[in-house]
């Protein structure tokens, strides 16, 4: 634990850093805030904040950097004040979700955009895994003597499709019959239910219904998570040196490791901040995540977050991954 100076003037540090990327001198540090501390009693104190390992001293400047667990302390020291959006922002999220609409992953996609836009760094945001949604609606749709189009919507806002070929002398009445069938039997179950589906009585009518729920569990793809990556060249452009740039981006072109990440941030549930090595991808060591898991009726849907430099602004970046993950859950729930 650090006593209340040391406390106040690592707290300056951060935010000084954050905001100027530069190295923060003692006498920068004593001219801040309420401190009421001469310049040489700022720099013993810094002095010390190194030695614990919460800054660091460059050898070409005589100002002082946080170290991860300098930012660490930081982070857990404003989760009790959390910052908040500045009114353009909220505005800014508010006709967002007044205005979305159409295919999941168009809307997810357009989400990850939004919250790079909110903070500056790369957001990423997990689509929810289809084959646990229940079944909203089912429709069988007839696009000529031999092909019908089978369309799932589910409760977690995704739709799954599939072409479908029809058997010859298949009527109107029959496709009519199966989808009314397939409504039935299928809504409010989840996608993955592999309940049989009790018979017709009409052969025809039942082979088509066994090929219409096939198609439907088939157009999606149960083994991969789905990732939307927004801003992710405006995030490198943060960083100076090519070969840090360089890791970032090959980094975020590993979706599996970005996916991993994510759920190994979220083991800690809630809104959660991992700090350079902490999330421990080698690739991502000079940056950090905020994460949070968004829900759709009680339940974890899918999840979204930004990463950025360990020099991130984490007040604003906490509040912006907070306020988009709880108005996409919403927005999702009330379809």
């Amino acid at each position: 634990m650090l006593d209340e100076r040391k406390a106040a003037i690592l707290r300056a540090v951060v935010k000084e850093y954050i905001d100027t990327a530069q190295p923060v001198g003692s006498a920068h540090v004593a001219r801040m805030g309420d401190l009421h501390v001469s310049a040489a009693t700022v720099r013993n104190e810094m002095a010390q904040l190194e030695r614990e390992g919460f800054l660091a001293h460059p050898h070409t400047s005589a100002g002082r950097i946080p170290t991860d667990k300098g930012y660490r302390f930081f982070v857990d020291d404003i989760r009790s004040e959390p910052g908040t959006l500045g009114e353009g922002d909220r505005a800014q999220v508010q006709d967002f979700f007044a205005r979305a609409h159409g295919e999941l992953e168009r809307m997810l996609s357009d989400t990850s955009k939004l919250l790079s836009n909110l903070t500056t760094y790369a957001a990423l945001v997990v689509a929810p895994p289809h084959e646990g949604a229940p079944v909203r609606a089912v429709h069988l749709v007839p696009l000529g003597t031999r092909v019908a189009v089978v369309v799932g919507v589910l409760g977690n806002g995704g739709v799954e499709k599939a072409h479908i070929e029809l058997p010859d002398g298949t009527g109107d009445d029959r496709v009519a019959a199966a989808a009314i069938h397939l409504s039935a039997h299928l809504v409010g179950r989840p996608l993955a239910d592999g309940s049989p589906i009790p018979p017709t009585g009409d052969e025809a009518v039942d082979a088509l219904v066994k090929t219409a729920r096939q198609a439907l569990w088939d157009s999606h793809d149960s083994e991969a998570d789905q990732v939307f990556i927004g801003g992710a060249a405006r995030m490198a452009s943060t960083f100076q040196a090519v070969d840090t740039v360089r890791q970032v981006l090959a980094g975020l072109e590993q979706q599996y490791v970005l996916v991993s990440l994510l759920r190994e941030a979220l083991d800690q549930g809630g809104l959660t901040v991992a700090i350079g090595t902490e999330h421990g991808v080698d690739s991502l060591a000079e940056c950090s995540i905020v994460v949070a898991p968004y829900e759709v009726d009680g339940s974890h849907a899918g999840t979204i977050g930004v990463l950025g430099p360990t020099r991130m602004n984490y007040p604003q970046a906490m509040a912006a991954v907070a306020i988009v993950s709880a108005r996409l859950g919403r927005h999702l729930r009330e379809g």
